[in-house]
C-alpha cells in the first residue's frame, strides 16, 4: 500500500486544496487535525507527510492492530475511528491559518459532529484548538466541556515539526485517550 511520490511541483500546487474527510455516523472517535499539508493534499491523504508520526502513533496506542500507512486512512473506519481537520484548505504550515480560519472551522466542526455523532473529538494541537474553541488556559487531555455532545480530548499535534513531544510521549497520551473514550476491555478489531 503506498503512492507515488509527488514531486516538488505537485505538493507546491496542492496549496489550498482539500483532504476529503473520513468520516462515518457513530464513531468512537473523530480525529481533528489542524489543517491537511500540501504534501497530504498533493497525495490524497491525511497525514502522508513524510515524518508526520500520526500513523505510528495510532498503532502504538492501540488504535489499530498494525502500522497503517497514509494511503490506507479509509481503513480507520473499520477501527471505530475517522478524520477531518478543523480548517479544510492545504497549506505548508498551520502557522500560515489565521485565527479566523480557526474559529470559522470550529464552526463547521460542529456541523459534521451533530451530524455525524462520533462519541469522542480528538483534537490534534493545543495551539489551535486555544484559538478555535477560545479555550486559552486549555491544557493537553480531556477537557471538561462537551463539544455538540461529544466529549473532547486535546492531544498533541504529531507533525515532526512538533519536537515537545517524542514518538513514546505521543503514544502514552493517545492511549491514554483510547482507555478513556473505548474502555480499558477494548480490543482492536483485526483488519483483513
Amino acid at each position: 500500500m503506498s503512492f507515488q511520490k509527488p514531486t516538488p511541483d505537485e505538493v507546491q500546487a496542492a496549496y489550498g486544496k482539500v483532504v476529503p474527510d473520513i468520516i462515518a455516523e457513530g464513531l468512537s472517535v473523530l480525529f481533528c487535525g489542524i489543517n491537511a499539508s500540501i504534501y497530504s493534499a498533493a497525495v490524497g491523504h491525511h497525514f502522508a507527510r513524510p515524518g508526520n508520526r500520526f500513523w505510528k502513533t495510532l498503532h502504538g496506542a492501540g488504535f489499530s492492530d498494525r502500522l497503517l500507512h497514509p494511503s490506507e486512512d479509509h481503513l480507520l473506519l473499520s477501527y471505530g475511528c475517522g478524520l477531518t481537520n478543523l480548517v479544510d484548505r492545504a497549506t505548508a504550515r498551520a502557522d500560515e491559518v489565521s485565527p479566523e480560519e480557526f474559529r470559522a472551522g470550529r464552526h463547521q466542526l460542529a456541523a459534521k459532529i451533530q451530524r455525524y455523532r462520533p462519541h469522542c473529538l480528538a483534537v490534534l494541537g493545543i495551539s489551535a484548538y486555544r484559538v478555535a474553541f477560545e479555550r486559552k488556559k486549555a491544557k493537553i487531555g480531556p477537557q471538561s466541556d462537551s463539544f455538540q455532545g461529544a466529549k473532547v480530548w486535546v492531544l498533541p499535534n504529531p507533525s515532526g515539526l512538533n519536537a515537545h513531544y517524542q514518538l513514546p510521549d505521543l503514544q502514552r497520551l493517545y492511549r491514554e485517550a483510547r482507555l478513556d473514550v473505548m474502555g480499558k476491555r477494548h480490543n482492536v478489531r483485526k483488519h483483513h
